[in-house]
């Protein structure tokens, strides 16, 4: 059975105007029966406005007594003549404003060191669309000068999982990285080499800290 519309706020109104069990409230939100206990609480939820299943036509009165009279009871959902909110399709990744300014480095990063991921995958790593990406591949981008390449996870462009799973669905295409497959060490991660210690030349091996010895007076 689907869910009604606004199923936590349909629970909140169902637990503060009925005498329903947990259960019967749990099983017509499609909520966990913990979640209605911890609305009943007072732990979840709290602050929002209960939305009355019966104003939208989703269930009738009738309906709520015949399930408080029987706990086994389950409750139906009403057929309603309005249509079903349509699912919103994944598409490219939201990068908030501060950042979008980031995006051409990000995606040089990408074009640069992995060449098995193609432009749909980046424009949706990026959120960036394919005309900025020919550009920036073929160096007609508008501001190619001041364009540096940057790892887009570390300045927050994508997640390290999301562009790890991109880079394996490329190459299971079909994709092959570059023969050169090093990525950028960043400096920070460069172990400094250890100091050399200084030689001490022949001619003072025999000089003695500290002042001459009396055998040389």
């Amino acid at each position: 059975m689907a869910p009604p519309l606004m199923p936590k706020a349909t629970a909140v109104w169902l637990v503060e105007n009925t005498s329903l069990s947990f259960a019967q409230i749990a099983d017509f939100t499609g909520m966990h029966q913990l979640e209605i206990q911890g609305i009943a609480d007072g732990e979840v939820g709290v602050g929002m406005r209960g939305l009355d299943p019966m104003t939208n036509g989703q269930l009738e009165w009738s309906e709520i007594e015949r399930c408080q009279a029987d706990p086994a009871a389950r409750l139906a959902l009403q057929e309603s003549d309005n249509p079903a909110p349509v699912k919103r399709t994944k598409g490219p990744r939201y990068v908030p404003v501060s950042k979008r300014q980031d995006k051409p480095d990000g995606i040089a990063y990408l074009v640069r060191y992995y060449p098995e991921l193609s432009d749909a995958q980046i424009g949706k790593l990026i959120g960036t669309t394919k005309p900025t990406i020919t550009a920036i591949r073929d160096r007609t981008h508008w501001n190619s000068s001041q364009i540096q390449p940057r790892d887009p996870v570390t300045i927050g462009l994508c997640r390290q999982v999301d562009l790890d799973e991109a880079i394996e669905k490329g190459r299971k295409a079909g994709r092959q990285p570059a023969a050169d497959d090093r990525r950028p060490i960043s400096a920070d991660l460069i172990p400094e080499e250890e100091p050399t210690q200084s030689r001490i030349p022949d001619w003072m091996a025999d000089v003695r800290i500290g002042g001459n010895n009396q055998g040389d007076n």
